[in-house]
This record gives C-alpha cells, sequence and structure tokens, in this order.
C-alpha cells in the first residue's frame, strides 16, 4: 500500500478505497463492479436511443443529453479513482527516498495505464466529445474483464494477456512510429512550411508523416522541395521496416492468442462420454489405431492429452489437448469430470518404474480431481480409468490409486512369447482374439431369459444355443475373488457373476460400471 500522507483516519480512508477498485475479493470491490455494470448498460441504451433520433432526424431531448454526459462523467471519476489508488509494486519491495517514491508513483501509473484493459477504459473516456460517443461500446470489454471465472471470457483473457507478454515489443515498435513520425514531420515542417501551400502547421506536417510512414499515402499533401522528397522517401523506407516490425509482432500475439484459444475449444465445449488417452510416445500410433478400431469416433470424441505440441502422425479422428495430466490444475482442459473412459498409456522413453511412478501419479490425480469436482446433475456411471503398467510389482499401486483396470503389456508380450515356444500357434490364436474385426473377448450380464443360480455346463450350453457364443468363464465385478477361466462344470454361477465369453460381437448386455 502507499504510504499514509497525513494521519491514521487518511490512511485507513485511504486503504478502503484502495480496496474498493484493486481487491477484487472484497465486498465493495464487487459493489462498485455491479454498479459499473449497469452503468455501461445504461450507457448504451441512451446511446441507441440517441443514434435512433439521429437517424430520424430529431433532435433528442436535453435531458436525454444531460443524463448521458453524466454517465461519461462518473465513469471519468471511476478509471480517475482506479487510476489513483493503484499502488506501484515498487513501493512495497523498495525502500525509496522521496525522489524515488515519487518517481515510483508516476511511473508505476503509466505503466498501469498501458495495461490492455485499462488502456480502453481510457479511451472509451473520449466518448465526451459527441462525435465519438461510438467508443462507449468498447465498455463491454469492461463486463468481459470482470467476468474471470466464466469460460466464455477466457479467450479473450488469453488475446489481452498475450498482449501483455509482448508488451515491450509494442513499447518499442511503437516508440519507433513515434520518433520517425516526429522527425519526419518536425523535418518536413522546416524545409517546405514557408513554400509548401499544403503545410501551413505543424499538425499538417505531422499527419504528412504518419500517413507516409504507414504506407497509407493519401495524396493530400505531398512535398515540393528536393530535400522535402529526400526526407519523403527515407520516411517511405522506415515504414517499410516498421510495417515488418509490426507484423513480426502482431503475428506473434495472434498465435498466442490462438493456443490460449484452442487449449479451451475442450473446456468450453460440451464435450460429453469422450475418451481421453493420457500420455503419448512417437510408437504410440498402434495404440490410436487400434482405438479407432474399437471405438467410433462419430459416436466417442477422442482426444490425446499430452505434453508438447501435436505429432504429425496423430490421426484427424482425434483432438489434441497440450497439457500435464499430472497436474490436477490442468485436467479441465480435457473435461475429465464428464468423460467416459480415460486410458492411461505408460511412457516407453523412460525407465519402467519412472514410466509406472508417472502412470500412478495420473491415476491418483485423475480419481483425487474427479472427487473434488463433483458433475451437477450427478453420472450415471463413474469414470472409467485403465492403467497400463510396465512393471509386474506396481499392479497393486494402480489400483490403490484407482484404477478400474491394469493392463500389464510388458508381462502380457513377453508370456506370449515364451508360451509360443512350447505351445506353438497360441501366439496367433491369442493375436486373432485381441484384434478388432475378429471373434473377441467380452464380459457381459447372465440373459433374464436364463434361471439362476444354475452350473456352468447348464450356462455355457445355453449361450451357446440362444446365441452363439462361447462361455469361457466367470467375472467377479466386486473382485472377491478372481476371475475363473474355464472352471469345473459343476461350479454353481450366481446372479451377481458376470458372463466371460467369445464371439464375433457383444451379444451379452454390457455390465454397468459401479
Amino acid at each position: 500500500m502507499a504510504r499514509p500522507l497525513h494521519s491514521t483516519d487518511s490512511a485507513t480512508a485511504w486503504q478502503k478505497l484502495q480496496a474498493a477498485f484493486h481487491a477484487t475479493n472484497s465486498p465493495a470491490y464487487r459493489w462498485i463492479e455491479a454498479t459499473v455494470w449497469l452503468l455501461i448498460v445504461a450507457s448504451l441504451v441512451l446511446f441507441w436511443v440517441d443514434l435512433d433520433h439521429t437517424q430520424h432526424g430529431t433532435v433528442p431531448p436535453t435531458w436525454l443529453e444531460q443524463l448521458d454526459t453524466a454517465l461519461l462523467w462518473v465513469f471519468v471519476v471511476e478509471i480517475s479513482l482506479r487510476i489513483l489508488t493503484f499502488s506501484p509494486p515498487e513501493l512495497r519491495f523498495h525502500k525509496l527516498g522521496a525522489g524515488s517514491l515519487v518517481r515510483a508513483h508516476v511511473v508505476g501509473r503509466l505503466r498501469y495505464c498501458t495495461d490492455p484493459f485499462v488502456l480502453i477504459d481510457i479511451i472509451t473516456v473520449l466518448a465526451l466529445h459527441p462525435a465519438l460517443r461510438g467508443l462507449r461500446a468498447l465498455r463491454l470489454l469492461r463486463v468481459a474483464r470482470s467476468l474471470r471465472r466464466s469460460p466464455w471470457t477466457v479467450p479473450l483473457q488469453g488475446i489481452i494477456q498475450s498482449v501483455r507478454d509482448n508488451r515491450l515489443l509494442y513499447r518499442v515498435a511503437f516508440s519507433l512510429v513515434g520518433v520517425a513520425t516526429g522527425l519526419g514531420g518536425l523535418s518536413l515542417y522546416l524545409i517546405e512550411g514557408p513554400s509548401n501551400d499544403g503545410i501551413k502547421t505543424l499538425g499538417d506536417a505531422m499527419w504528412w508523416s504518419i500517413v507516409t510512414i504507414t504506407t497509407v499515402g493519401y495524396g493530400d499533401i505531398s512535398p515540393v522541395t528536393g530535400l522535402g522528397k529526400v526526407v519523403a522517401a527515407a520516411l517511405m523506407l522506415l515504414g517499410m521496416i516498421t510495417l515488418a516490425l509490426f507484423a513480426g509482432i502482431v503475428g506473434n500475439t495472434l498465435l498466442q492468442s490462438v493456443m490460449r484459444i484452442r487449449e479451451e475449444w475442450t473446456r468450453m465445449s460440451t464435450a460429453m462420454n469422450h475418451v481421453v488417452v493420457c500420455g503419448y510416445d512417437p510408437g504410440a500410433r498402434m495404440l490410436l489405431d487400434a482405438i479407432l478400431a474399437e471405438v467410433d469416433p462419430a459416436r466417442s470424441e477422442l482426444y490425446v492429452f499430452a505434453p508438447g505440441p501435436r505429432p504429425a502422425d496423430v490421426p484427424a479422428d482425434y483432438r489434441w489437448i497440450e497439457g500435464d495430466p499430472t497436474k490436477e490444475s490442468e485436467l479441465d482442459k480435457a473435461r475429465i469430470t464428464h468423460a467416459d473412459a480415460v486410458l492411461v498409456v505408460g511412457a516407453r522413453t523412460l525407465s519402467p518404474q519412472d514410466a509406472d511412478a508417472r502412470t500412478i501419479l495420473t491415476t491418483f490425480t485423475l480419481r483425487a480431481y474427479e472427487r473434488r469436482n463433483p458433475v451437477t446433475p450427478p453420472r450415471a456411471r463413474p469414470l472409467y480409468v485403465i492403467s497400463e503398467i510396465l512393471d509386474a510389482e506396481n499392479v497393486a499401486h494402480a489400483r490403490a490409486a484407482g484404477a478400474d483396470e491394469v493392463i500389464e503389456t510388458t508381462r502380457i508380450g513377453f508370456s506370449l512369447l515364451s508360451h509360443a515356444i512350447v505351445q506353438r500357434g497360441t501366439a496367433d490364436v491369442l493375436s486373432t482374439i485381441t484384434a478388432a474385426g475378429a471373434h473377441s473377448l467380452y464380459v457381459g450380464n447372465i440373459p433374464d431369459t436364463l434361471t439362476v443360480p444354475a452350473t456352468y455346463a447348464e450356462m455355457a450350453s445355453a449361450i451357446k444355443a440362444q446365441s452363439g457364443a462361447l462361455l469361457i468363464g466367470i467375472h467377479h465385478p466386486k473382485r472377491t475373488d478372481p476371475d475363473q477361466i474355464n472352471p469345473p462344470d459343476d461350479t454353481i454361477v450366481s446372479v451377481d457373476k458376470q458372463l466371460i465369453y467369445l464371439a464375433e460381437s457383444a451379444v451379452l448386455e454390457a455390465p454397468e460400471r459401479t
């Protein structure tokens, strides 16, 4: 805060005034923001009424102009108090002498005025001039700035933040334009002021200079002397350089803005029941192709959520979201709370232990985020998390972190390889079963048409006769017991069990996730 000027009472009042204009969590600030919103709406309504009178050639009532002017002066007072009560950070950080203290106050407030949102508010004050009344529409951006938590204002805030990030570049560019315009206009005025009928004042020369340096060239004023033409030629060349500089700065700003808006697309969208793949390595293209063979992208949107820019080999059916899935603050980018399933992929570029540690952390983060951000109305079924583990020792840890299923890809692959040495042909059979488009493994509910409890032999015979599927085991959904593959014929299948079967497609009702 700024130092008290006189007494303790004045210091307290000053601090309250600062809080009212800058402490976003204070009641006074919220009250002022709400009042400003109402005044902005009232000002725009008055403007449109005035515009309607202008279009119909009628004179607006005197009270309308007086009320409009009064509102504009309220905005002038509001922005003036906001600038006056701004406390530059140097005041809280440094011990300053009298001269440095004055400089910090002045420079800090000038820097504050260059903030894009504050600059917009300052520009709208020019609406006090009747010919510039339309500028007050820019105050609608003030409302957008205040709605910081609304996802629909995030893109605008992203553009403003990009301008802030390039503030130094804009200062350099505008300084270059200002210096070049001033030198060019002053030089032409001194050279041709007495002899050029188009240049009667220094303002005329400055107008010619800015028109020339921006390569607009209206032609209303032109140099007539040789030396004046040399100045014009130098200004034209400088204008080309300036335009190139501005093009680079604006292009960089827009690129940053577009990237921020793209990051917010999913957060702002109504995406629901989508599938998110967390993590991606250069060799994971085969995984994405396999998912496309199992999941119809027309019914369930597919996302890849991973650090870095989108690789060229990611299929067009996937939407790429750049971010770190281990950070809870970034999960909303992929709208995780509304996803149907998340597949956490192990990082092949790391050691198995490090890759599994990242997978377990991601799984834990997903579950923690889900608990802290419940959906209203509640979900019909919970988020389903599938985690890939590279080291068998970490399977229990992944389940403890919240994974519904844990896939040990390395152990499964090595087991197939070693088993094929003795039982030749089994690897081909299992490859066929796991591939989409052929006979595959499914888990389904016991059909309502069957009587339960029943023996495994009776159940297998009934399933074969009813759907042609081959029953190969019993699944325990509560995981109280391990799944049973090809159990004895007299094993009792109770109503709380599910069936593991082999078929060309899913022929039994899929179980609901709980």
